[in-house]
């Protein structure tokens, strides 16, 4: 057997383990009874300790040094190489108690999350989440001195390879200058425009249910390999082939669920549209999180907030729920999914303030990460940073640092790949658009296909071929370009005619 046949079969390995962690772990966030926790949480640690251990055997460097070598390998075995080197770096800078410490904190610290979360009750989760913090420093400490990094740059690294917190620093500190300014212009420009007449609910929940299906099967989502439930947090989990996803619902409000089911569908469709022949590969692998986050809100804010996808969606929703009126129109819909409005909830905000809850996760967890914050201050330091940015203050923990789940479940580095992913979405749907002059009048028609096939074409299939910056400027002709989203932003929620 060649080299780089025993690498593609032991990382084969390493995937099929992997899958069964994501079952586990989705299980654990969907239907796991409570006390079951500690079991739980003791299977994951074993399962992800043998993984490392795998990810760090003996042989892979012997194996790489030898596959380097054979000329035989074509373009995708190349790049599959160069992943395979780049977890195995990252993987040999952690030891196996750090792994199995963290995993069965993590399992913990999530448990406690959910209750904590409900009973607006930081105090609750301090000492699990201190614990999860310390573990996370050690980790990024550890990673760092392997890679030649800041602790917080080598936790970036596992979401975005090759990101740094000083161009991020850059470009949000761009955006946090710019947002303050435009979210009063988008504001004052919505205050001309009409109302939209107002729905009423209640909305229950099976309706809503069976609109979201609707809406993922025009997405493009395979039900044959995946499924939507429900959790505290939404999300898009499960394994190769099995993607699946969650979202919750409010009787009182059915767009919260429905753009949920929306957002997390573009992950989904992501994960569906790996390269099938590499799946089981780190090259066939999504590429980094700020490419993961723009599918995602590219189906969430790109398109299913144009007039063209509420003109398909209208009489779905008015068929949902029995309902008429001018509200129910498609006018009134797209005014009321491109409202501005400050508010506390993350997952919950509009395109132009989303970037400001994100910027402060990110300010947050690099003080945190770098110890130049107690943890026992994060509440305050919350609801300072959100009233600086937004001009609102949370009125309880509930809606302020306990919304997100990312950090009790070890997501340290995650937060700054949204508004990335955000920028990103706006420069792929501009591109797409251009490329496919059927992409918006197909979704006007419920055809989300030529968008769908440029995507699986352009980025999908692509796996981890190329880096970031490659497979976007191949993609749209150039690297992130924060013009594109701002003048995204000012088209439609400066320009009443969009």
């Amino acid at each position: 057997m060649s080299a780089y046949a025993s690498l593609a079969g032991h990382f084969g390995r390493i995937a099929a383990m992997s899958n069964a962690i994501g079952i586990l772990q989705w299980d654990s966030d969907v239907m796991m009874p409570r006390g079951a926790a500690g079991t739980r949480a003791e299977s994951l640690a074993l399962l992800r300790v043998l993984s490392h251990e795998m990810a760090v055997d003996a042989r892979i460097g012997d194996w790489l040094a030898d596959a380097d070598a054979d000329t035989g390998l074509g373009d995708w075995e190349r790049a599959n190489l160069a992943e395979i080197r780049r977890v195995w770096t990252v993987q040999t800078a952690l030891p196996a108690d750090l792994v199995e410490a963290s995993s069965k904190a993590i399992s913990l610290c999530e448990m406690t999350w959910r209750q904590a979360r409900a009973d607006a009750d930081f105090a609750a989760l301090l000492p699990s989440l201190t614990e999860v913090l310390r573990l996370q420093r050690e980790a990024g400490i550890a990673k760092g001195e392997k890679l030649g990094l800041s602790p917080y740059d080598a936790l970036l690294n596992d979401y975005e390879p090759g990101g740094r917190a000083a161009a991020i620093d850059e470009l949000f500190d761009d955006l946090a200058a710019f947002l303050p300014g435009f979210t009063e212009q988008a504001l004052a420009a919505q205050a001309h425009r009409p109302e939209p007449a107002a729905i009423e609910g209640p909305f229950p929940v099976e309706a809503q249910r069976a609109l979201g299906l609707k809406v993922m099967a025009a997405l493009g989502y395979d039900f044959e390999r995946g499924r939507l439930d429900v959790s505290t947090h939404p999300f898009c989990g499960g394994a190769d082939n099995d993607v699946r996803l969650t979202t919750r619902y409010d009787a009182a409000d059915f767009s919260k669920a429905l753009m949920g089911v929306i957002h997390e569908t573009g992950h989904a469709l992501y994960e569906q549209g790996r390269p099938a022949d590499h799946m089981n590969q780190p090259v066939g692998q999504a590429r980094g999180m700020s490419i993961h986050e723009s599918q995602s809100l590219l189906m969430e804010m790109q398109a299913c907030r144009t007039r063209e996808f509420l003109a398909f969606a209208a009489p779905l929703m008015r068929e949902a729920f029995g309902a008429s009126g001018p509200g129910w129109e498609a006018e009134a819909l797209w005014r009321r999914y491109t409202r501005v409005e400050r508010g506390f909830i993350r997952v919950d905000a509009d395109e132009v303030t989303y970037p400001a809850h994100v910027i402060l996760r990110y300010r947050l967890e690099k003080a945190l990460i770098a110890d130049e914050m107690p943890l026992a201050e994060l509440p305050a330091a919350w609801d300072e940073g959100l009233q600086a940015l937004l001009g609102v203050t949370p009125p309880n923990d509930r809606l302020g640092c306990l919304q997100d789940i990312h950090w009790p479940s070890g997501g340290w580095g995650y937060f700054p790949t949204y508004t990335l992913g955000a920028m990103t979405a706006a420069q792929l749907f501009d591109a797409a658009c251009r490329a496919e002059p059927d992409a918006l009048p197909g979704i006007g028609r419920g055809d989300f296909m030529p968008l769908l096939g440029w995507l699986r074409t352009h980025i999908h299939a692509l796996g981890s071929r190329y880096s970031t910056d490659e497979l976007l400027t191949r993609a749209t002709g150039r690297p992130l370009d924060a013009a594109v989203f701002k003048a995204h932003l000012a088209r439609r929620y400066l320009d009443a005619a969009d």
